[in-house]
């Protein structure tokens, strides 16, 4: 061999070297291209993950603050399967959630979980949509009652109103129809007596005190036997008693005299006499009279010595 072939021979095996050596380093180079890539790719998948995973957190923590912000009006619900049917689903969630948690490098569960996370939280999502529907209408439906309640709390009063008030006008006809039937009188008079029977202008010499008066007309007043009391009452105040007594306003009254007589509804004279049983004095005397238990008449009446 001579000379040329040798440089030829040594020639093209250094630069066979070269390329073997130069393939091996593009070999290594592109290894480790993918592998940069394969690691920015799964970078890539595990911020999505992280970040869809936190934005179905948010969503599940907001539905929880929605559902808890009408929990008080649970008592509207005629039964608590909403209730029952939110609580299950928000366990499944809540179990996905802590399966995320504890998963770290197998994407492909974690993508699983993802899916089953975002199906759990629509399911969830409509029960809660359900669940804020039934309570507004329930309670749309409770202010509705409210009011009705309050209407007719109100159309009771009136009516209680009216009732006290008709019972006020019964009351009123009724005692205009007792004063309609209670006996008129007129011309009520005051007269001593002595021994002999005639006036006596001397009150002390007096034996016998006489009351007259007239009973007028009254065809609304029942006719029959009326018992007439008659009190008189002396200057010193104190009654001139002896004729029993008399019911008027559910009391027992002490009367100074008592006559009884029929009454027709005409024009009646009645007299009415009290023996003097006790000293008498000059002054005024008050004299009273009663029937049916009215008290007809109050008159006073000056006596002389």
């Amino acid at each position: 061999m001579n000379k040329n072939q040798k440089i030829i021979l040594y020639g093209g095996g250094a630069a066979l070297l070269c390329l073997v050596a130069l393939s091996i380093v593009l070999i290594i180079i592109n290894s480790n291209r993918t592998d940069e890539v394969n690691q920015a790719r799964a970078e890539t998948e595990n911020l999505r993950l992280a970040n869809d995973r936190l934005l179905l957190t948010n969503e599940f923590n907001q539905l929880n603050a929605d559902f808890s912000q009408y929990e008080d009006q649970q008592v509207y619900l005629k039964n608590d399967s909403l209730v029952q049917k939110y609580n299950e689903a928000r366990l499944k969630v809540e179990g996905l959630l802590s399966e995320l948690n504890q998963e770290k490098q197998n994407n492909a569960a974690n993508r699983k979980r993802i899916k089953q996370l975002e199906n759990e939280i629509a399911t969830l999502k409509g029960i809660v949509k359900h669940y804020l529907e039934e309570i507004k209408r329930l309670g749309e439906e409770n202010e509705g009652l409210r009011q009705e309640i309050q209407q007719v709390h109100q159309r009771n009063q009136q009516l209680a109103t009216q009732v006290t008030q008709a019972t006020s006008k019964n009351e009123e006809l009724t005692q205009t129809v007792k004063l309609a039937k209670k006996l008129n009188i007129t011309g009520v008079s005051l007269h001593a007596y002595n021994k002999k029977g005639k006036n006596e202008k001397n009150i002390t010499k007096a034996r016998q005190l006489g009351v007259s008066f007239i009973v007028s007309p009254n065809n609304t007043a029942s006719p029959g036997m009326k018992d007439f009391y008659i009190r008189i009452l002396s200057p010193e105040g104190n009654l001139l008693s002896g004729g029993g007594s008399f019911q008027i306003d559910g009391q027992t009254v002490a009367a100074t005299a008592h006559r009884q007589m029929e009454y027709a509804n005409e024009e009646l004279s009645v007299s009415v006499y009290w023996d003097v049983n006790t000293t008498l004095t000059p002054g005024d005397y008050t004299v009273e009279v009663f029937a049916d238990g009215y008290r007809l008449a109050s008159r006073h009446f000056t006596m002389k010595k």
